[in-house]
């Protein structure tokens, strides 16, 4: 079993190096293409960009540009469908965007796919896999991204869960409603344990990956999903803020599952084979600890030509 999901990941590796060019700009679109889908799924309060056309087009824009652009369009179809339900929410949502880019570019400007799939786990029942992947393929700033996907995320949910209320209330003055609007979503309880909790998890999932011990990434994976369980219940049990245990529970082994399958494909050991090396120069002792990759080489195909020559039949190999 294992040697056959070793060789089919050879072959997806191979197919990725043969056919990058292709594979990035398709794999962009594709990511592009749920996003928007799922934006639209949770507001779509605009017609004009809910039809196919519009979210296709957008998409296809989006895998030739460089990925932030992702973000960018994103972020743009979020305010077009708030404007729908009121400027007050439309001009939130803008300033919130805002701020968010500036910590998100000063502190992680090459985590996009992070900040893109943070929302998108929340919307699979899945989130607790964003700061185990946080930490393992990042580093302790990727920690800002994984927070602003959870702030995008209630954000979208409290203007999709409210918006009958929020359009509706026009005899409050503007500031009245921005600061019910803000209330809203800063005054969740939830966001702020479920940002804190992703927050100290992506850090301690990067320190321990990062440690020259056996199974780091494995070991980091566990110890992770429990540090953001026993974080959320601590916060739960002091804010009472009346998370789900058993939805707990099964996110965390759910995003434990998607982590360890992240592993076998970027980090997969054989520590059956670990030698340590020892060596010097002018200067300094070198000590070295060299552990494989575990690979397989993908089975040569073998083509039988079969011809016909004066009535007898050959058969080359």
């Amino acid at each position: 079993m294992i040697t056959s999901l070793l060789v089919l990941r050879e072959y997806i590796r191979n197919f990725y190096v043969k056919y990058e060019e292709y594979a990035i700009p398709a794999l962009k679109f594709l990511l592009a293409l749920v996003s928007l889908l799922v934006i639209n799924g949770q507001l779509g309060y605009m017609g004009q960009l809910n039809g196919a056309a519009a979210v296709l087009i957008v998409a296809l824009v989006c895998s030739f540009m460089p990925r932030n652009f992702t973000l960018f369009a994103a972020a743009v179809f979020v305010t077009l469908h708030l404007y729908e339900v009121s400027l007050e929410c439309a001009g939130v949502a803008l300033v919130i965007f805002l701020l968010l880019f500036l910590l998100y570019f000063r502190f992680s400007p090459g985590g996009t796919v992070l900040a893109l799939i943070t929302p998108l786990l929340f919307v699979l029942g899945i989130p607790y896999a964003s700061p185990i992947l946080a930490g393992l393929l990042g580093n302790p700033l990727s920690a800002v991204t994984v927070v602003c996907g959870v702030i995008v995320y209630y954000l979208v949910s409290y203007m999709s869960m409210n918006a009958s209320l929020l359009s509706a209330s026009a005899a409050e003055s503007v500031l009245a409603r921005i600061r019910e609007i803000l209330d809203g979503v800063f005054g969740s309880r939830e966001m702020v344990i479920v940002a804190a909790a992703f927050a100290v998890t992506t850090i301690l999932v990067y320190l321990i990956r990062r440690l020259s011990v056996d199974y780091s990434w494995t070991i980091a994976i566990v110890s992770g999903a429990l540090l953001d369980i026993v974080v959320i219940l601590v916060g739960d049990l002091i804010y009472d803020a009346d998370f789900s245990i058993p939805g707990l529970l099964l996110g965390s082994i759910g995003g434990a599952l998607v982590a360890f399958l992240v592993q076998f494909f970027r980090f997969n050991l054989d520590y059956s084979r670990t030698e340590k090396v020892q060596f010097e120069d002018d200067e300094y002792y070198y000590y070295v600890k060299a552990v494989p990759k575990m690979a397989v080489s993908t089975p040569e195909k073998k083509v039988k030509k079969i011809t016909t020559q004066r009535g007898n039949r050959r058969v080359k190999h």
